[in-house]
């Protein structure tokens, strides 16, 4: 993407019951077994030794009868304290992002040992409980009863959210449980973190949910060949950090980078096989993320330009503008749609970008004397009154029209939604991908907000990698995003009022790579490493976090 005039982008307990102190005048045995055949379970440790009845609320008449000359001695003598409870209260688990809510217990809490399984209450969940398994050194054992040393996952239909989940360690296992997959997954991302280095996940309950439903990684592969591994690397990461959402900017002026059977001619020579792909996106899925095509248009086509030198754009003086097709050419829209309908099968999830930004003819002082054709074009096609910006509005919601035939949702950079088209209004579907306000005229977010479109933040202040930092562009940090940044600073860095907070739907991260050979993959990918940690922890959670940014960043290590 480019600035204008400048480069944007060139379970539960074993038992319940009562506690009874051993009778005074008794030496305490050290003991840490359960008799559960005879029906009383002897816990004790540190010379304290603790009776407790497997369920009721009394214990059996033997024991009652066997305890009662005790318990008259004891009655007359000096009454001792009550021991000291074996464990502390717990402590929630340090994870990226925190969990929401943590109910404290007193317990071992639980760690992966050998014995210990991963068991599903429900056979959707095989994907997350056979990866589970896998990542902790455990077995899967499928659908079956837990038992002591477990992790059990299962969808419960209760309250919350799709990705909202409940984690509960408790009587020497652990119980994920959620209203969907997703959320089961989330829970198992808790517990791979705090289990992590040999950590033990607290006894107690964990409540969690995400305040945004998007929070993305968005990848311009057009301009860098990034190669398969490294992106599934990424995926890899953005799942355990609960990241949804990972963009694909794969065709650009400098490159087409994805394998194509409707125009092959168009295609670089570096470039990821539709079979590469295939399995980037079964991975994504497998992680609950999904993966965001977007293919630029009417700007930012060069490369098919390339191989169709005909659709290109020209002024009245036959002076070519810059990756842009003619869009009073039907043949331009039938290979942009085309291609759209071609990797809509190969991209099966819900969203689409559709790109519209940066039309080289609406970036002139006079679009109708620059380019007649295009205003003559609009007049016939709109009427009288209609204009280059209607033209192009138009251009944008035909390629809409296509996606929503896929039954996708759409969405589109906010310099596409133009203020100067009177005749033709984007789709109301369209939802806004807001990264900029630097352009001249660009509107405030507000103003979608207030029309009641739904917007995703993109903000170029602190959510652009661009390679090389061209033009005004610096490499973004963690610590920026952490300590200024929230879902509702959309542009710049004020934040817009809080009662359009709902209609922003979370916020993506975004890679542009103008000076590809500025980084390689592996510096790119320790450049992002501490902006993305802080901005998933800004969009899973709306409150002002606990720790502090140096001890944020030493957890990050930590987890590695």
């Amino acid at each position: 993407m480019y600035v204008r005039g400048a480069r944007r982008g060139s379970g539960r307990g074993a038992v319940s019951g009562r506690r009874r102190r051993a009778p005074e005048g008794r030496t305490p045995v050290r003991r840490n077994r359960l008799l559960l055949g005879g029906g009383l379970i002897v816990a004790g440790t540190l010379g304290v030794t603790a009776v407790l009845w497997p369920s009721g609320d009394s214990e059996p008449a033997g024991a009652r009868a066997s305890t009662a000359s005790s318990a008259a001695a004891a009655a007359t003598r000096t009454p001792s304290p009550s021991p000291t409870r074996t464990y502390p209260l717990s402590k929630a688990p340090r994870t990226i992002p925190a969990v929401r809510e943590h109910a404290a217990a007193r317990g071992p809490g639980w760690s992966p040992a050998k014995g210990g399984r991963v068991v599903v209450g429900d056979a959707a969940l095989a994907d997350e409980g056979k990866l589970t398994a896998g990542e902790l050194g455990l077995a899967y054992a499928g659908r079956t009863g837990a038992r002591a040393g477990d992790v059990e996952l299962a969808l419960d239909k209760g309250t919350g959210g799709p990705e909202s989940y409940t984690l509960t360690v408790r009587g020497g296992r652990v119980r994920i449980a959620a209203p969907a997959e997703a959320g089961v997954f989330y829970g198992t991302r808790t517990l791979k973190q705090a289990v992590h280095g040999g950590g033990t996940a607290p006894e107690g309950v964990v409540r969690d949910r995400p305040a945004k439903p998007r929070r993305g990684l968005m990848l311009d592969i057009a301009r860098k060949h990034f190669t398969a591994g490294w992106i599934e690397d990424r995926i890899r990461e953005l799942g355990d950090l609960k990241y949804n959402e990972l963009g694909l900017h794969f065709s650009d002026d400098q490159g087409f980078r994805i394998e194509s059977t409707s125009h092959p001619e168009i295609v670089s020579q570096q470039h990821l096989t539709k079979a590469e792909v295939r399995k980037i996106v079964d991975l994504a899925a497998g992680r609950h993320i999904a993966v965001v095509p977007e293919i630029d248009s009417p700007g930012h086509l060069g490369a098919v330009i390339a191989a169709h030198p005909d659709l290109q754009l020209r002024n009245a003086s036959g002076v070519a503008a810059r990756g842009a097709v003619d869009i009073s050419k039907p043949a331009a829209a039938t290979i942009v749609d085309d291609l759209l309908n071609e990797y809509a099968g190969l991209f099966p999830g819900a969203y689409w970008h559709l790109g519209g930004d940066e039309y080289q003819a609406l970036m002139v002082s006079n679009p109708s004397a620059s380019y007649p054709q295009l205003a003559a074009a609009a007049r016939s096609k709109y009427g009288a009154n209609a204009t280059v910006a209607d033209l192009t509005t138009g251009w944008l919601n035909g390629r809409a029209d296509n996606m929503r035939a896929h039954d996708r949702t759409m969405r589109a950079w906010n310099d596409g939604f133009y203020r100067s088209a009177s005749t033709v209004q984007p789709a109301k579907d369209i939802q806004v991908a807001y990264w900029t306000g630097k352009e001249i005229g660009a509107r405030q977010p507000v103003e979608y907000l207030s029309a009641g479109r739904k917007l995703i933040n993109y903000n170029d202040e602190y959510l652009y990698y661009v390679l090389g930092e061209p033009q005004t562009f610096v490499y973004p940090t963690g610590q920026r995003i952490y300590q200024q940044w929230t879902p509702r600073v959309v542009r710049g860095t004020t934040a817009v009022p809080a009662q359009y907070d709902a209609q922003i739907l979370g916020g993506v991260f975004a890679v542009w790579c103008d000076l590809a050979a500025s980084q390689t993959q592996d510096q790119v990918a320790a450049g992002i490493r501490m902006p993305l940690r802080a901005m998933t922890q800004k969009l899973w959670d709306p409150r002002t976090p606990t720790l502090s940014w140096t001890d944020f960043r030493a957890l990050a290590r930590q987890l590695g």
